[in-house]
């Protein structure tokens, strides 16, 4: 009988609705399958329709939800990872830095379980600070104050520590899809912070490409793809 499975859980982009069909790179995932991990998807409760923190308490009880089910997927609840690009990236980043102490954790059920991963993928995260975007507090958050802390913890940067998990961390070199060079400047303070705070982080930028790799991309697709897959083999393995 084989070992439990490690896992990945796999976090799509922006999808502005309760669906979460909102587009999936295929190319990470397909090689993750190959080498021996299992994928899931998870769905959730995405703005404007509902308001942070609804999307990141979701992913979190997703998480809670694989470990309280270990032995009937037969995955290893010690060994599970996060990838997402754009708001996935955001959600994969959260997922590692943040326990049950930020208070984002929701009702979803399986309280008892952590919903903490041991390693995480970000492409063109959005959503490192928050702060970044008073245009867009209305959008994500409904009416609230730009002081309201609620802003500062779902945003990665809150939450970087020295306990915090492996990353490895993409950003496309001509992503416009939010303020002109907002995405790698928040990113390059993320990586920046990790490193910092002696956290295993690596961060590749991604030539000739928009918002999660559109156009372009060099690295190519398959070799982001392999490189994903080196990542979690060697901090899930």
């Amino acid at each position: 009988k084989s070992d439990p499975a490690p896992v990945i859980v796999s976090q799509s982009p922006y999808s502005g609705s309760l669906t979460g069909k909102g587009g999936v790179r295929y190319s990470e995932l397909e090689e993750l399958l190959r080498r021996g991990y299992i994928v899931a998807s998870s769905d959730r409760r995405d703005v404007p329709k509902y308001k942070f923190p609804a999307p990141i308490e979701d992913a979190k009880c997703a998480v809670r939800y694989l470990r309280a089910n270990a032995a009937a997927y037969h995955l290893d609840p010690n060994r599970i990872g996060a990838w997402g690009c754009s708001t996935g990236g955001w959600l994969a980043e959260m997922l590692a830095l943040t326990d049950v102490s930020a208070g984002l954790e929701g009702t979803g059920g399986f309280a008892e379980q952590s919903s903490r991963v041991q390693a995480a993928v970000s492409m063109d995260g959005a959503g490192v600070d928050f702060s970044d975007l008073p245009s867009g507090l209305k959008f994500y958050f409904g009416d609230i104050s730009p002081q309201d802390p609620l802003i500062a913890n779902v945003s990665s940067l809150t939450h970087i520590s020295k306990d915090d998990p492996p990353f490895l961390l993409f950003v496309s070199e001509a992503d416009n899809y939010v303020p002109a060079g907002q995405t790698k400047s928040d990113i390059q303070r993320l990586y920046d912070g990790l490193t910092a705070a002696g956290v295993p982080a690596t961060l590749v930028v991604v030539k000739g490409a928009g918002h999660c790799f559109a156009g372009a991309p060099d690295p190519s697709l398959p070799e982001i793809a392999t490189m994903v897959g080196d990542f979690f083999d060697q901090n899930l393995k």
